[in-house]
């Protein structure tokens, strides 16, 4: 059983709020926008795990995350993409990958729009966290927290943040 934080578009933006609750999680995954080496530093020492980079990320993070990740966690295929879209409205190349892989999680970023949804067509949940950091047009700060068991998802719950 693995508890997981979910954060995207921190755009070089993290406090004691986001790492208190990292420390808490098992394994922590950023969908993207990590916005400097500094910030991917500091998530590596609170459990990053898995993470893709952003349209705003250098070639430093580059090099330390794809463009798109496939993984397993527990017994869930997982697929993560920083642009990406969500049910519906998949971004080009997105709904072929996610027919091609199979995964029961999909996990994107970028529209700084928190989004849990089952994709009934594909059978595939999609998490879309939100912005974690302070730049962007969004009012909320958000992060997700979730339990993988062998091949369940379940707790999940939505984190807002304090301030703007």
């Amino acid at each position: 059983m693995k508890k997981i934080i979910l954060l995207s578009d921190t755009h070089s933006f993290i406090n004691e709020e986001i790492l208190d609750y990292l420390s808490a999680a098992d394994e922590v995954w950023h969908a993207g926008d990590f916005g400097s080496l500094e910030i991917l530093k500091e998530l590596q020492e609170h459990n990053l795990s898995q993470g893709v980079y952003g349209n705003i990320d250098g070639k430093e993070i580059q090099a330390e995350f794809p463009l798109t990740s496939i993984f397993t966690c527990e017994k869930v295929k997982v697929v993560m993409q920083h642009i990406a879209g969500y049910p519906g409205k998949y971004a080009k190349g997105i709904k072929e990958l996610i027919e091609k892989e199979k995964p029961q999680l999909f996990i994107s970023g970028h529209s700084h729009i928190l989004k849990i949804m089952f994709d009934q067509k594909l059978n595939c949940l999609h998490m879309n966290p939100g912005a974690a950091g302070k730049q962007g047009w969004h009012k909320v700060r958000t992060m997700i927290s979730f339990v993988i068991d062998e091949a369940e998802m379940k707790d999940c719950k939505i984190i807002e943040l304090s301030g703007r």
